[in-house]
């Protein structure tokens, strides 16, 4: 019996391979997180935080605009046309997942790709302090990583999940945009919704969440005062919130989400936030001494009874003092997570000088490389 037919039918199921895959796979291949794929410029690669031509072509518009279109769904190209922007989720098939951008600018379009890991690092991968992983046990509360975009709080957050996903017994939503880390069920059911394609929106998404029974909710980003609004209301109501944003810094974290609010419901909101509140995580990542690759440096606030007293009063600019003086509990300051990696020769006096947070204690090392 011919086997002709089951092999026509395997190439016309076959995935075809898109143009930007090439690219794609030579920034995996040199270890690279993002391609910077622009119309009028070389394509380019993120590495180790640094950007550098990968090819010496220029992309024209056009042929960055035929590549784009082969690999955006139909709902990203109604978003482009739209919005002049999109954001979606591009997979090749055996070999990674991307997180992509699409933007018009001067020249015609462009985008970047962002390399997500085809599995979630654990906490003891990425060497997670005690404090964090004390977090991941408690069942109810908001806890908020934060930092600038590449700081690496999808991966924190990713490993957190991780984490709950093998120790309880329960419901994780996530609600992404587009989705990152695929998690695997383990001893969870995890459902996980993207924006744009299972929700119009994080705040539509997460007043559903509150009747789908979840014990853990991630949100990929608190981007508005509704979304903030509805995560505090789920965090009192015992569900387990977990969300990022793009503030350097603990307590720039708990004001930003305070101010967020109109100024008549702050002082409603400082009191919800004193008692559901549960940690800040703010993280940069530091490229390492003398090998390739960067290493995450952590701040990290806990609400003790004297954080949750200053939140509650709106004595925001005391928690500083309070995480200084609250090691005990697992808190740090940027600076002194700086000055720890330092120490151990895990960085330079360089890169130091340049994450550090107050110059000035860290100037005397600002040209040691």
């Amino acid at each position: 019996m011919s086997t002709e037919p089951n092999v026509a039918s395997a190439a016309a199921t076959a995935p075809t391979p898109r143009r930007i895959d090439e690219y794609l796979k030579e920034v995996l291949s040199k270890n690279g997180s993002d391609l910077h794929f622009i119309a009028g410029d070389p394509p380019r690669i993120r590495l180790f935080g640094e950007l550098h031509p990968l090819r010496n072509e220029t992309l024209s518009p056009a042929f960055v605009e035929e590549v784009l279109r082969e690999i955006m769904p139909r709902a990203a190209v109604q978003r482009l046309e739209e919005k002049h922007g999109a954001d979606f989720a591009y997979i090749i098939p055996g070999v990674s997942r991307f997180r992509v951008n699409v933007m018009r600018h001067l020249y015609g379009l462009g985008c970047v790709c962002r390399a997500i890991p085809s599995k979630a690092l654990t906490l003891d991968q990425l060497n997670m302090p005690d404090a964090v992983r004390n977090l991941c046990k408690v069942n109810s509360g908001l806890i908020l990583v934060t930092g600038k975009t590449g700081s690496g709080k999808s991966t924190t957050l990713a490993a957190m999940i991780d984490d709950i996903n093998l120790r309880i017994k329960g419901h994780i939503l996530t609600i992404e945009d587009p989705i990152e880390f695929v998690h695997s069920r383990r001893n969870c059911l995890v459902s996980q919704r993207e924006v744009g394609n299972h929700t119009p929106s994080f705040s539509e998404a997460l007043h559903s969440a509150l009747r789908e029974d979840p014990d853990v909710i991630l949100v990929g980003e608190l981007r508005d005062y509704e979304t903030m609004s509805i995560a505090v209301t789920a965090a009192e109501m015992g569900i387990l919130v977990m969300g990022t944003l793009h503030t350097n810094g603990a307590a720039p974290t708990v004001d930003r989400m305070v101010n967020a609010f109109p100024a008549d419901k702050q002082a409603h909101v400082r009191a919800m936030l004193s008692t559901s509140l549960r940690g800040v995580i703010s993280q940069q990542l530091i490229p390492r001494a003398g090998k390739p690759g960067r290493v995450a440096a952590l701040e990290i606030l806990v609400n003790t009874p004297a954080v949750a007293n200053l939140i509650r009063q709106g004595k925001l600019d005391q928690l500083e003092n309070a995480m200084l003086t609250g090691a005990a509990h697992g808190m740090k300051v940027m600076d002194s997570a700086i000055s720890e990696l330092l120490d151990k020769g895990t960085i330079n006096g360089k890169e130091a000088y340049k994450k550090a947070i107050n110059k000035q204690k860290f100037e005397a090392l600002k040209d040691v490389g």
